[in-house]
C-alpha cells in the first residue's frame, strides 16, 4: 500500500478530508471526529512533521486569534487528481485539428523544456558517467525512481520502474514514449540517438533507454 493511500484512512484520514473543506481548529476537529481535543493535537502535530498540514492564526472578532489548520499543497496533493484525463482530451482535440506531424513537434520542444526546468544544464567535456549521474538525479526529484547501469560493452542503460505521467502514456504511448520521453532523456543527457528498449506505456514494467557507443 503506499504511503499517500495510507495516510488516507483511519483518524488523520479524517482528520485531513476534513481540512479539505475548511481549515479547522483542533477542537473542531476533534467534535467533528468524535475524538479528545489532545488526540486531536498529537495527529495534526504529526501531519505538520509531514509537512501536509501547517497551522495559521485568524482573527475573529474579539479576543486572540484563533489557531486554525488547513492543508498545505503536498497535503492537497494526496487526494485524486485527474491530470491525465485532461491532457489526454487536449492531445485529442490537438491531433483531431492539427494531425499528428505537428502534435510530435509540440512533444518533442515539450520534452526539451522540461529537461531544462528540472535540471541545470551540462557542463562541456564531461564523462557518460557524470551525464548519467546528472539524468537520474534530476528524474528522481520529479519521482520517476530512476537508475543507469553500464553494461559489459561499455554501453549505458537508463532504468525507470516508475511513470509519472503513465496513464497519457497508456493512452498515447507514442506519443508520450518515443517523442516527449525520448527528447526528454536526449537532453538531459546532452547525447543524441538514445535508443528505447521498453515502456510502461507499451505495456512493459519498467521504462529502459539504451545509450548506444559513439
Amino acid at each position: 500500500m503506499s504511503e499517500e493511500v495510507s495516510v488516507l484512512e483511519g483518524t488523520r484520514g479524517r482528520i485531513l478530508e476534513e481540512l479539505a473543506s475548511a481549515p479547522r481548529t483542533a477542537r473542531d476537529l476533534a467534535e467533528k471526529i468524535g475524538i479528545q481535543e489532545s488526540a486531536a493535537r498529537g495527529h495534526l502535530e504529526r501531519l505538520e512533521d509531514r509537512g501536509l498540514v501547517t497551522p495559521a492564526f485568524h482573527r475573529e472578532g474579539v479576543g486572540r486569534p484563533r489557531k486554525r489548520y488547513q492543508l498545505t499543497g503536498s497535503g492537497q496533493e494526496l487526494f485524486p487528481k485527474k491530470y491525465g484525463m485532461i491532457l489526454d482530451t487536449i492531445v485529442n482535440e490537438m491531433l483531431a485539428r492539427e494531425g499528428e506531424g505537428y502534435v510530435s513537434a509540440v512533444f518533442a520542444r515539450a520534452g526539451e523544456r522540461m529537461a531544462h526546468a528540472i535540471a541545470e544544464e551540462l557542463p562541456r567535456g564531461v564523462s557518460m558517467d557524470e551525464r548519467a549521474r546528472h539524468l537520474v538525479l534530476a528524474l528522481n526529484r520529479i519521482g520517476f525512481g530512476c537508475t543507469s547501469e553500464r553494461l559489459p560493452d561499455g554501453r549505458y542503460r537508463i532504468v525507470r520502474t516508475n511513470c509519472v505521467f503513465r496513464q497519457s502514456a497508456l493512452s498515447h504511448p507514442f506519443l508520450l514514449c518515443e517523442v516527449f520521453d525520448k527528447h526528454l532523456t536526449e537532453a538531459l543527457l546532452g547525447e543524441a540517438g538514445v535508443d528505447l528498449e521498453e515502456s510502461i506505456g507499451h505495456g512493459g514494467v519498467r521504462c529502459t533507454h539504451l545509450i548506444p557507443l559513439r
